[in-house]
């Protein structure tokens, strides 16, 4: 189990329940479903009815935004020394998970204490680049960012330049991932952190499937191939329901650990807060190797 320590202040999970969630992303406030947040609780209430919009699903997919209230389109929250672009998709999200923020901080860390070394970073289904972020603000030497989306490459530029990070070297990349590390192993790179957050199921730029339980051991093996004799950390993130941090941890320590034949493996739940009830709102999964 990790140690979780929330350092948000422009992020805020206000409340919980009844499938969905209420957030604080700076000065606006949005009503978003969450399918984990099953237990009753009261949502008629002035906090509840304070939110600026609220997404509502479809029964054929899919949904839409139901603005209460004028805000822009797109605004920037920072989390300490980061700054991020937050605008609401038709897909519900903003652009940001938030309890990434657990990670950037410990992948930060990783750099800082090891920044003797020419450090290369590969972050695969990268999004909007928090991780990214991250580990250039870190003092990686340099950063790979590799998306199948072209928008969510665009998006991650906005990120970086957001922050400041110009000036630093980060490669983006629209690929699948699958077929990047392969060709990456061809050409023999290889690099120090690999961190990784695969969906359930997705599509690459040319059609390509992913679907987590089929692809996931082989794009572990096949990451291990690239990781320097010198790496620090390999870093595994998992939205996919049913895929429990036991179930992470296993599959870590009969690939990493069992190739490898060294270092430490761990994984952990991750949460936030409600700030209104004090319950603790299950956000996924990670696990992470280090030598």
């Amino acid at each position: 189990m990790f140690k979780l320590e929330n350092s948000w202040q422009d992020y805020e999970l206000l409340d919980a329940g009844n499938g969905e969630k209420l957030e604080r992303w700076k000065d606006i406030i949005l009503r978003r479903p969450d399918p984990i947040a099953i237990w009753p609780i009261a949502t008629d209430t002035p906090l509840w009815n304070s939110a600026h919009a609220i997404y509502h699903r479809s029964n054929k997919g899919g949904g839409h935004w139901e603005y209460l209230k004028d805000f822009p389109e797109e605004w920037t929250i920072n989390y300490k020394d980061l700054r991020f672009r937050i605008s609401p998709t038709n897909f519900k999200h903003t652009g940001l998970f938030p309890e990434q923020a657990y990670n950037w901080d410990w992948i930060i860390k990783e750099v800082k204490d090891n920044k003797d070394k020419e450090l290369r970073i590969l972050n695969l289904f990268a999004y909007t680049g928090g991780a990214t972020m991250a580990a250039s603000y870190g003092g990686a030497n340099e950063v790979v960012h590799v998306d199948a989306a072209k928008g969510m490459i665009e998006w991650a530029k906005i990120n970086r330049d957001l922050s400041g990070l110009q000036n630093n070297k980060i490669r983006f990349i629209v690929d699948d991932c699958l077929k990047f590390v392969e060709r990456e192993k061809r050409r023999g790179r290889t690099y120090h952190g690999i961190i990784m957050d695969p969906p359930s199921y997705g599509r690459g730029p040319s059609g390509e499937m992913w679907k987590f339980e089929k692809e996931i051991v082989k794009l572990i093996d096949d990451c291990i191939e690239i990781l320097d004799e010198d790496a620090i950390f390999l870093l595994i993130n998992s939205y996919t329901s049913g895929f429990s941090p036991i179930a992470l941890e296993n599959l870590m320590r009969t690939t990493i650990l069992y190739k490898i034949g060294h270092g430490k493996v761990e994984a952990s739940e991750l949460w936030l807060e409600t700030s209104n009830s004090k319950m603790l709102l299950p956000c996924g999964i990670s696990g992470r190797w280090q030598p």
